[in-house]
């Protein structure tokens, strides 16, 4: 945490964003600003109506990119730390005002569908459409986006783009860097930038991964264009294995990825995972969940070809309706949300997840590793009431894991993110890194993880820092995010 630099007290700062919005463009209502200084990092604490850190000034709701910019421009001008948003589904703490006296700038009102192309297959859309809106839209057409992470219905494309999203059928779609053609983002000081929409280039180094992941720690995104695919659902085929150990349901994944085949779902699940989600199959066993997709012939050879790993493994096949039913409910939207909250008043429990990504050679070491040090050093592993992992993005040279740990809270509801989140989430950070991971595989840093940014990428960093002291020289996007907050 940290003071305001800025010389403008903090009605002056209200004042100046009145000025340039209007009154309709501005919220200084207490409740919401309260709500506005944390994201789903700090989710059992706020829903105890406890908010600890700096409470912003000011939500600002601008409605096009030239807004953006004045907003920049004045915050720039005059030391004002932004907290750049849109859909507020981070779960990393990137959306945390840790500066007194922040702009949220809030880009959900730039919610128009710009353009769709059916020849050249791609979407335009501003910062503040909700994914699923854009889907909606697109499969009227016979289109989709591919993308469809667990926030689909809520989160929206500035912050999608922003923390390098990615979708439960990202290995045959891609991760929304590989959706990305071309953007329009506005960087401090109000410069407009636009990356203009190409197969591709060999133009130099590709700019767009500037903004692709910055988490509005160097700009802001306000229009994304992205690619869109065939939408050919009645080619899905569905399936769901059991397998008795954890790796080995990994390894049937390796072995299908790194002989060619996409399954747009590609999933393993560890025992305690599995039970948390298929309580009325897992039978204490872990769970491979595979979908076959995309055009028929592409369809019908990925799924022979997973009949082909699983005859040489012991499985036990799960009926395929099952999966169906379980496929078709796996998004959060605001009623889960809010049966979640329900639960975390009345039970006094919750669970997080921490995602990083491992070559396919050291998955086994990784789980077991976090799995032994969990259990055996973390001073409340009695509170724990679950412990797991799942493996649901994979590549040519490797996975991600996805740990997740349910607990119930023994404390009081302002001591919960440092008796349990935060060092459950050290511990993680801690193994992937030694073991030559990534410490973190598609939520973005935020402001949790920056004790090993530099850990993180090594000799590399000062690329990063670079990037930093380059696009934001004053320091005003988004303090404490991907890079720690400075004394």
């Amino acid at each position: 945490m940290a003071r305001s630099r800025s010389p403008l007290a903090r009605d002056e700062i209200v004042d100046g964003i009145l000025a340039l919005l209007g009154p309709d463009g501005i919220d200084t209502d207490l409740h919401n600003l309260r709500e506005a200084s944390v994201d789903r990092f700090r989710k059992y604490s706020a829903v105890h109506g406890i908010f600890d850190g700096p409470i912003p000034a000011v939500i600002a709701y601008p409605e096009s990119a030239e807004q953006v910019s004045a907003v920049l421009r004045f915050a720039d001008e005059n030391l004002i730390n932004v907290v750049p948003r849109t859909g507020r589904t981070a779960t990393e703490g990137g959306l945390e005002t840790v500066i007194d006296d922040t702009i949220v700038l809030d880009g959900s009102r730039m919610n128009v569908i710009l353009n769709v192309d059916p020849i050249d297959m791609m979407a335009t859309v501003q910062c503040g459409v909700p994914l699923q809106v854009l889907e909606d839209h697109l499969r009227l057409q016979g289109l989709t986006t591919g993308h469809s992470p667990q926030s689909k219905p809520l989160a929206q494309y500035g912050g999608l783009v922003a923390t390098r999203s990615i979708g439960q059928f990202s290995t045959l779609y891609g991760a929304i860097e590989d959706m990305v053609v071309g953007l329009e983002a506005v960087f401090p000081g109000g410069h407009i930038s636009r990356i203009k929409n190409v197969p591709r280039r060999a133009a130099g180094p590709d700019i767009r991964h500037i903004v692709i992941g910055n988490e509005g720690a160097l700009c802001y995104i306000t229009e994304v264009t992205i690619k869109v695919f065939r939408y050919q659902p009645e080619n899905n085929r569905f399936f769901g294995f059991l397998v008795d150990d954890f790796a080995d349901g990994v390894d049937a994944l390796r072995e299908l990825v790194t002989d060619g085949y996409r399954p747009s779902v590609c999933r393993a699940y560890s025992p305690e995972d599995a039970r948390q989600h298929f309580a009325h199959f897992a039978n204490d066993k872990s769970v491979v969940i595979l979908v076959a997709e995309g055009p028929k012939g592409i369809a019908d050879a990925t799924a022979d070809a997973i009949e082909a790993v699983f005859s040489t493994r012991q499985h036990e096949r799960v009926e395929t309706s099952l999966i169906e039913t379980w496929f078709d409910n796996l998004n959060w939207g605001q009623d889960k949300i809010d049966a979640e909250k329900l639960t975390m008043l009345n039970e006094h429990h919750l669970g997080y997840t921490t995602e990083v990504s491992i070559d396919w050679s050291r998955v086994r070491a990784l789980y077991d590793a976090i799995m032994t040090r969990v259990r055996n050093e973390f001073p409340r592993a009695a509170d724990l009431t679950m412990l797991g992992a799942h493996s649901s993005h994979s590549y040519q040279t490797g996975t991600n894991l996805y740990f997740v740990y349910d607990y119930m809270i023994n404390c009081e509801p302002r001591d919960e993110i440092n008796e349990y989140h935060i060092p459950l989430n050290a511990i993680i950070v801690e193994e992937s890194l030694r073991l030559g991971g990534s410490m973190v595989h598609h939520h973005g840093i935020g402001k949790y993880r920056t004790d090993w940014t530099a850990e993180e990428h090594g000799s590399a960093y000062s690329m990063l820092e670079t990037l930093k002291r380059a696009f934001d020289p004053n320091g005003i996007m988004n303090a404490g995010t991907i890079i720690p907050l400075e004394p």
